[in-house]
Parts: structure tokens; C-alpha cells; sequence
């Protein structure tokens, strides 16, 4: 029996039946595929699929997300590989496509999280498992927009990288979740992921906060120290780039996170806020 689905670039797939092995090139959307009750589907990961912790040991690893080795993923005979617009090239999607479908998602927004979840329902004839967490993610959402709604609005400039410094910017899954926290991005009208120079900020008159992500670029206290010499006036906070990054069901716990993250920024209490 033929399925037929459009994924988030508007491609068209056909499926003679439900797919039954996977490659996963995207860490979120491979843990996402694992809460849906579909590990045993999956053959091929990244090297940066690292949740649940054990898939390094037991799904063949096919490169990162950028680069992968096209013999390996050839090898695991895949009925469909998994990619995201941003995470992956346009390059290695028109590689993979010639091996077997490649299911493009693109993740901007909240709703689109959501679409993607009842997507996978569809694909993988996981229905039940995808509403319920489309349901349980809902539930929480609302829960926590309940939390956040008397939390004045901070100037937060959101960090992913050094050498150069390029932060979140528009139309981005970060931007929508800083917006989600009343945290008004300080580069929301630039480009996705500009490059900056901590000087300008300074002239600009620097946000309330600066968050230095742990991913891509993993900033520690030492970057946070030096980043204070140059602007004396924001709170330097470490966060955890999973919880502002990563999708699916990833946003469960990621609206914990940010609860508690909450809580420490009012009482100034958290190790990570680096005064």
C-alpha cells in the first residue's frame, strides 16, 4: 500500500511501505526518533548522536553532520535517511538521495517541532506515540507560557561560537525559544548566524544578558571571564545549548531547564551567572 507524505521543503515521498531502517544525521531528531519507540528502526547515527548515551555502542556511527561517509550509510541498505535543512548541506542531501529517500525537516518555530513529531508519526506508522507526546509537549507549553508570563522582558545576546564570535540571530529554533523565555534577542534583526564584534556591542549600549551556549562551540568560565573585560555591564551566563538548540522531544525537558534557569537569574544565585 503507497504512503505518501511531504516533508518541511515541500518534497514529496512515496513509500511503498513504512520504512524499516533508518539513518538519522541529526542528534535531536535521532533522540526523538528513540522516544518514539523506533530504536530498533535505526542503523546509521552521527558521531554527535549522544542521547539515549548508549546508541555509540550499539548503531553503526556514518560521520558527523556536515560530512558523512556515503560507503557506510550505502552499506546499511536504508529505507530512509533523516536530515534537517540547517544542520545538514544541500550537497550531502543530493548525495544521500541517490541511496534511498532523504526526509528533509526545517525547524524554526514551535509549530513546526510539533509537525515534525506528527510527521514521524505518519512516516513510521507511530501515530499513537507521536500525538501523545505532540500531546504531552502541548500540556507543558502552556504550563510553562503560565510561568513565564510575568517575567519582564531582558536583552539577551545568545553566543555559539569564538574565534569569530557569531551569535543567534533571526529565523532561527534559538530565536523562537529566547522569544518563548521573554529573553528579546539583541541580534533579532540580523541574519541567522552573524558575526560580531564584542566592541560594537558595547557602542550599541550591551544587553541585559549575554548566554555563552556549551554547543557548537563549548565556552567555558574562562571565556566567560574574558568576554567581562570587554563588556562590564551584562551578566555573563553559561547555558546548556541542548535545551535552546535541540528539537523534538528535546523541549520537554528544555522547559524544565529553563524553569530553573529562571529561578537561579532572579536570585542571582547560579554558579553559572558570572558577575
Amino acid at each position: 500500500m503507497l504512503k505518501t507524505a511531504t516533508d518541511q521543503l515541500g518534497t514529496v515521498h512515496t513509500f511503498k511501505t513504512t520504512p524499516q531502517r533508518i539513518v538519522s544525521l541529526v542528534p535531536s531528531q535521532t533522540e526523538l526518533l528513540c522516544d518514539l519507540g523506533l530504536e530498533a528502526k535505526i542503523v546509521g547515527i552521527t558521531s554527535f548522536c549522544v542521547h539515549p548515551h548508549h546508541l555509540k555502542t550499539t548503531k553503526k556511527r556514518v560521520g558527523g553532520t556536515k560530512k558523512v561517509h556515503l560507503d557506510k550509510i550505502k552499506a546499511l541498505q536504508p529505507d530512509i535517511i533523516i536530515c534537517n535543512k540547517e544542520e545538514n548541506t544541500l550537497e550531502m542531501v543530493q548525495q544521500l538521495g541517490t541511496i534511498c529517500p532523504v526526509w528533509v525537516t526545517n525547524i524554526l518555530t514551535i509549530e513546526d517541532n510539533f509537525r515534525m513529531i506528527l510527521d514521524f508519526g505518519k512516516i513510521f506508522n507511530s501515530r499513537t506515540e507521536a500525538q501523545k507526546w505532540h500531546d504531552k509537549l502541548v500540556f507543558a507549553l502552556s504550563n510553562f507560557k503560565d510561568f513565564i508570563k510575568d517575567v519582564p522582558v531582558q536583552k539577551t545576546a545568545y553566543f555559539i561560537w569564538k574565534n569569530p564570535y557569531m551569535v543567534a540571530g533571526t529565523h532561527t529554533y534559538i530565536n523562537e525559544l529566547l522569544q518563548l523565555n521573554h529573553f528579546e534577542n539583541w541580534y533579532q534583526t540580523k541574519e541567522r548566524y552573524p558575526e560580531i564584534i564584542l566592541e560594537q556591542m558595547v557602542v550599541d549600549g550591551a544587553p541585559d544578558y549575554i548566554f555563552l551556549s556549551s554547543e557548537p562551540y563549548p565556552f567555558k568560565k574562562n571565556a566567560a571571564y574574558e568576554m567581562r573585560q570587554h563588556i562590564p555591564k551584562a551578566k555573563i551566563v553559561l547555558v546548556d545549548g541542548e535545551m535552546f538548540s535541540w528539537y523534538g522531544s528535546r523541549l520537554l525537558k528544555a522547559l524544565d531547564y529553563f524553569r530553573i534557569l529562571h529561578q537561579n537569574l532572579q536570585n542571582e544565585a547560579a554558579e553559572a551567572v558570572i558577575e
